[in-house]
């Protein structure tokens, strides 16, 4: 354990002093709750007044993306670039260590953005439903989606190649992801494509727990529990340590 705890220590570190992850997990969706609550350009979807109302759980599912999918796999791309994975890995650590280390390293990011984002969303007038449990299981299957994802890329493609298509990936589900943009607004086709993908299940999974009078769909429930289950096995089959 105290392995475990030294490594998840260094993981936290380290996270928390690069600049560019703080960016990606806690100042992108900082900025842009706080701002398109306050600036009225974005479209809403029917029934809805307030931006926050619409934004808060799209922003809660960013955040999520962020850390799992974007800090995640890159931090974890160029480690295996530069093979500090394969030294870890080989020391008293272990790899199932190492892996629980960055596991529990993501979790506290998650609790850290969270604790940040949901008085500033309550701040702006978010008004949630109660449904606590429900979105904190929509949380988990997201991570695990979304982590899943992260570390395919890291652990088959080359640093600075993860680095350009988690990026390109980021604004993709972004614009996709029913985060900042509805998918009522969006083409048909795109919509269509977009209700497939792990952006848009999570964020109509945590609209629907934490909106009142709202529930998600069984569609966005099954899609990202597929791909809670699917992206970690692909990873776990396809990763290179070295």
């Amino acid at each position: 354990m105290r392995a475990l705890r030294a490594q998840l220590r260094a993981e936290l570190v380290l996270s928390l002093r690069q600049g560019e992850q703080l960016l990606v997990s806690l100042g992108i969706p900082f900025g842009l709750l706080v701002f398109f609550s306050l600036v009225d350009v974005l479209p809403l979807p029917d029934g809805v007044d307030d931006p926050v109302q619409f934004l808060a759980p799209g922003i809660l599912a960013l955040a999520v993306m962020s850390v799992a999918m974007v800090s995640l796999g890159i931090g974890t791309g160029f480690e295996r670039e530069y093979r500090v994975l394969k030294r870890l890995g080989s020391t008293p650590l272990g790899r199932p260590r190492l892996v629980a280390a960055k596991i529990a390293m993501v979790l506290a990011i998650e609790a850290l953005q969270i604790a940040i984002l949901v008085p500033t969303a309550l701040a702006l007038g978010w008004d949630p439903s109660p449904t606590t449990p429900l979105a904190l299981v929509g949380v988990v299957a997201g991570t695990a989606a979304f982590a899943g994802i992260g570390l395919l890329m890291a652990g088959s493609l080359r640093g600075p190649l993860t680095l350009a298509l988690a990026n390109a990936v980021y604004l993709v589900l972004l614009l996709l992801g029913d985060m900042i943009i509805p998918l009522e607004d969006l083409p048909a086709t795109l919509a269509t494509i977009a209700e497939l993908l792990p952006a848009a299940a999570l964020s109509e999974v945590l609209r629907g727990a934490l909106t009142e009078g709202q529930s998600a769909g069984a569609q966005a429930w099954l899609v990202l529990v597929a791909w809670a289950v699917a992206a970690p096995v692909a990873a776990a089959s396809t990763f290179r340590w070295d």
